[in-house]
């Protein structure tokens, strides 16, 4: 009897390349994916715990798939991640459909855990942390992925203990994996046929490896030829050194927009959060980048209504958000984990919360608009990914992470094309690529 695994997931890039992996991983064991939930003989579920109601949404997919299963077998049902983690013991409690939770500092033993629970029928719970021996168990499996552009970790957990944040909770204590395992992961997915390689850590800039850091890994990874763009998500302001910024104006691979996330501009609100920084050492930073690499851009994540945030502090983070002129941004309501300091703090009037976000989105949206719309009448290099959905125009994206949607063919699929901007909207550039003789011409 085959056996097919459905993965759902959640969250954040770290969720999508986990997943990856756990793919890799269960093949070992017999496993093949499926897209089809109807057919699947186990549903793992990969959960986030960032965003609001993220355990609620868990126990809202496990009543979606009890209820496909009524009337068939039900499948082995796993819950990922960091709901898992965060969440485990309550989890097997209050449904008791849920067969395995595995938090994702143990998906190196997830073969064992779904071999034992088939053998014996007794529901696990496996959240220990041991982020050395996963990485080195996942280091024996190749990495599969085959998409132009692919996901590599680098860098887990975090020591910042922001006040608003589960990551330290659910992820664990910063760990960065060695050095030379990264670069020949990279070289695997290169020989798989990827073009571009986003770096990933819940603070990524913060990887250090005996005397390696960021700066190091991008060097490296810019040697392989087939690699053609490099980018890393997501950075802590206090990690961005000096050897770093510099990679700007070395590099010809990294792609120029910074994803910096600021949270405030308040300094009190700052302090409030714990984030170890102030709004003029962001700045500073911003500036710094600018001075080494002109062409650079800043996107950033916003708390909005975070407890403690009066008038004067919303001004102070709209005021900062016209000084920088994100080119994309996030910006969410302030929601609290459990388990966090700021769970306990009281809440701001949801009223007034909803219309602060209104304003700040409504700046930060107004200045993507303004910023596709200068490229219209340009042309801009677009990285080709994939056939769109409907199947007559591809998907790329540019330097700047933005999407275009654009006339193109299979032949370049993978490959570095110019694209003429026909038009554009918030978040996508919609243009036709420029032929070689055209740019000749030209």
């Amino acid at each position: 009897m085959s056996k097919k695994i459905f993965i759902k997931t959640f969250g954040c890039q770290m969720n999508e390349y986990d997943t990856n992996r756990i793919f890799d991983t269960v093949k070992k064991i017999g496993f093949t994916k499926t897209e089809d939930i109807e057919e699947t003989n186990c549903y793992l579920l990969n959960t986030c715990h960032i965003r609001d109601r993220a355990k609620e949404k868990v126990y809202h997919e496990i009543g979606r798939v009890k209820k496909k299963f009524e009337s068939k077998i039900k499948p082995l049902v796993i819950v990922a991640g960091c709901v898992a983690q965060a969440e485990n013991e309550e989890m097997l409690k209050r449904e008791p459909y849920i067969d395995i939770v595995i938090g994702p500092q143990a998906y190196h033993k997830i073969n064992n855990k779904i071999e034992e629970y088939l053998n014996k029928q007794k529901k696990i719970d496996e959240t220990d942390f041991d982020a050395t021996l996963k990485f080195s168990y996942f280091n024996g499996i190749k990495n599969s992925s085959k998409k132009v552009s692919s996901f590599l970790t680098i860098q887990e957990g975090c020591d910042k203990f922001c006040h608003f944040c589960v990551v330290p909770y659910t992820r664990g204590p910063e760990y960065s994996r060695p050095f030379d395992e990264i670069i020949n992961e990279a070289k695997t997915l290169a020989k798989n046929g990827v073009k571009e390689i986003t770096l990933l850590g819940q603070n990524v800039n913060a990887y250090k490896y005996e005397d390696y850091k960021l700066s190091n890994l991008i060097l490296e990874i810019e040697k392989i030829p087939e690699i053609l763009r490099i980018r890393y998500t997501t950075s802590h302001p206090t990690d961005m050194t000096n050897d770093l910024i510099k990679v700007y104006g070395i590099s010809k691979k990294l792609m120029p927009l910074v994803h910096l996330p600021v949270q405030s501009g308040s300094d009190k609100i700052l302090k409030l959060m714990n984030r170890k920084h102030n709004v003029k050492d962001y700045i500073k930073i911003c500036e710094k980048l600018k001075e080494t690499n002109p062409a650079v851009k800043f996107s950033s994540d916003f708390i909005i209504g975070y407890p403690g945030e009066d008038q004067k502090d919303f001004e102070d983070t709209l005021e900062l958000i016209k000084e920088i002129k994100f080119s994309n941004s996030f910006s969410f309501i302030f929601s609290p984990r459990p388990g966090t300091t700021a769970s306990k703090l009281e809440l701001i009037d949801r009223k007034i919360t909803l219309e602060r976000l209104e304003i700040i989105q409504k700046q930060l949206f107004n200045e993507q608009i303004k910023i596709n719309k200068s490229l219209e009448n340009s042309i801009i290099n677009v990285l080709t990914e994939n056939k769109t959905d409907k199947g007559d125009k591809f998907f790329g994206r540019s330097e700047y992470m933005t999407s275009v949607i654009f006339n193109s063919n299979d032949e370049d699929v993978g490959k570095i094309v110019k694209v003429k901007i026909i038009k554009s909207n918030q978040n996508t550039l919609f243009g036709e690529k420029v032929n070689k003789s055209r740019l000749k011409v030209a």
